[in-house]
């Protein structure tokens, strides 16, 4: 009888150490607490509606090329008025006071050439007029119809740049103005460690940050 029972303990005695190991096993697994998530592993975004109103470029374009200035305070962006009145204003004025002399220049050397002696360039210094004696000889006539001509281009097509300048400046301006540019904006790369509960093993990765 107590053989019987001493070859009966031999024979369950591996299967009971086994099932005790396998009870260790899940009671060491059990009581491993979980890592807890932190804060650097969770994409955290504070979003803010800021209103867009997709017309805003439009009109100021618009409102700039109905009158030059006028775009850069629908922006509020009253100091660059100035700036643009001034730069178109003085373009105007060199075309205008090139364009005067042009046509001067132009109707004497035309009466000249006519034969007549009484333009405003014949006698400048008041000497008197004396046939065949000029004070502004033809050449000079036709060389400074060319030079204001050439000046007066040149001033409209820099006016121009500037009007169209101010157009632009006033459409890209009213763009910028809808952008986010927070300070609380960011971008942060970090490795993470992460526990899973089924597999019981933890995960290694990277966590991506973004602040808005």
């Amino acid at each position: 009888m107590s053989k019987t029972l001493v070859l009966i303990c031999l024979l369950f005695f591996p299967v009971l150490f086994s099932v005790a190991q396998e009870g260790q096993k899940e009671s060491a697994k059990d009581s491993v607490p979980p890592i807890a998530k932190t804060q650097d592993i969770i994409v955290e975004g504070k979003v803010e509606k800021k209103r867009i109103n997709p017309l805003a470029p439009s009109r100021a374009a618009f409102y700039s090329a109905v009158l030059p200035g006028l775009g850069q305070v629908y922006n509020k962006r009253y100091w660059k008025v100035p700036i643009v009145i001034g730069a178109i204003g003085v373009g105007i004025y060199a075309y205008k006071y090139n364009n005067d002399l042009y046509i001067r220049f132009r109707t004497a050397f035309k009466r000249r050439r006519a034969g007549f002696t009484d333009d405003e360039f014949y006698d400048v210094n008041g000497s008197g007029i004396v046939p065949g004696s000029p004070d502004f000889s033809d050449s000079a006539l036709q060389d400074g119809q060319e030079r204001y001509q050439r000046d007066r281009d040149l001033a409209l097509f820099i006016t121009l740049a500037l009007y169209a300048l101010n157009i632009v400046d006033a459409n890209v301006d009213a763009h910028l103005k809808q952008f986010n540019v927070d300070d609380d904006l960011g971008l942060d790369i970090k490795p993470y460690l992460e526990y899973n509960p089924i597999m019981g093993d933890p995960n290694y990765g990277v966590a991506l940050t973004i602040k808005f």
